[in-house]
């Protein structure tokens, strides 16, 4: 195939998505691919020039290995929606929902999918927190853990916004979760298949925030997580009722909580395009449960051209 690969972007995921893109153009190049990567500027406004427009029209399938805003939030497809060129990973109304976190929220609720509590701010309201203290301060449409606070006190929370309000107009206080973190991965498009979870154990710091993502010894990834048989299976149905709910296709990787004492299964976050490198999360859950990287990309290329025929064949 003539695969595209875009990585790189406007957001301050910008290096992640760089190690993420090479990582998928070098794996597909190995496995006889002509790969071509299109790198989109850091902090500036982008449209395909000649070289990327020729390079989108020639492409079998589009990869975007991009993180965060202008990547990841349905912007960039619902450029190749309009070019007419497959592409990898959820569509445009799915993407932009799972990057509003407010707002997936809402819709899991409404879809019956229990979630972490949380409320809502935005500038000119009132820093509270309904939940008493700690609890984690999030821009409402961010990754990798950029401009979040663990706040402990009305001081923190109070600091905790206002550096939220920096990255976004609208801002999450969320509920603590004392319990286990987990991760699933999701492949597929109509019958989705759901990884092995893993169980996220942080090595620094105290809580998973951007170094425990990505510095070398941060975190540490248990597959399958210590838990019982029927948490793990619960853990797998709700990744899958998330991925539905919120109409995703191609892949996501869902961020969940398994709460302590009760023992809940509780959804936080869904990811419409995970870290991709051969050791990031979702990478290494498939691999887990016997699908190697090579092999989940070359998926995930086939799950972007039946999407995109089966879509060609509607009247608009």
């Amino acid at each position: 195939m003539k695969v595209v690969v875009l990585l790189g972007g406007r957001s301050s995921e910008h290096e992640i998505s760089l190690e993420s893109g090479r990582s998928v153009a070098g794996e597909l190049r190995a496995r006889g691919h002509a790969v071509e990567e299109v790198v989109l500027p850091r902090g500036e406004s982008w449209l395909p020039d000649a070289a990327a427009q020729a390079a989108l029209r020639a492409a079998d399938v589009v990869f975007p290995a991009l993180h965060g805003p202008f990547g990841e939030d349905g912007t960039v497809q619902g450029l190749l929606e309009l070019a007419g060129v497959p592409y990898v990973g959820p569509g445009v109304a799915a993407s932009a929902l799972a990057m509003d976190k407010d707002l997936f929220k809402s819709v899991m609720r409404d879809k019956g999918v229990p979630v972490t509590r949380n409320v809502t701010l935005r500038g000119g309201e009132a820093a509270e927190s309904p939940f008493g203290f700690p609890v984690f301060v999030k821009p409402a449409r961010l990754g990798s853990s950029v401009g979040i606070t663990k706040a402990h006190d009305e001081d923190e929370l109070r600091r905790a916004v206002a550096l939220a309000l920096l990255h976004d107009e609208k801002v999450l206080v969320e509920e603590l979760v004392e319990g286990t973190e987990v991760e699933v991965g999701v492949l597929g498009n109509r019958d989705p298949d759901v990884s092995l979870p893993g169980e996220i154990v942080v090595r620094t710091g105290e809580w998973y925030d951007y170094a425990a993502k990505y510095e070398a010894g941060g975190m540490e990834l248990v597959v399958p997580p210590r838990l019982p048989a029927a948490q793990i299976e619960r853990v797998r149905e709700l990744a899958r009722e998330a991925f539905v709910a919120s109409e995703c296709e191609g892949m996501a990787r869902v961020d969940m909580f398994v709460r302590a004492g009760d023992g809940r299964v509780l959804v936080n976050e869904l990811n419409t395009i995970p870290g991709f490198t051969a050791t990031s999360v979702y990478a290494k859950l498939f691999e887990a449960s016997g699908l190697p990287y090579g092999e989940l990309l070359e998926r995930l290329c086939a799950l972007a051209l039946e999407r995109h025929a089966r879509r060609r064949a509607l009247r608009h």
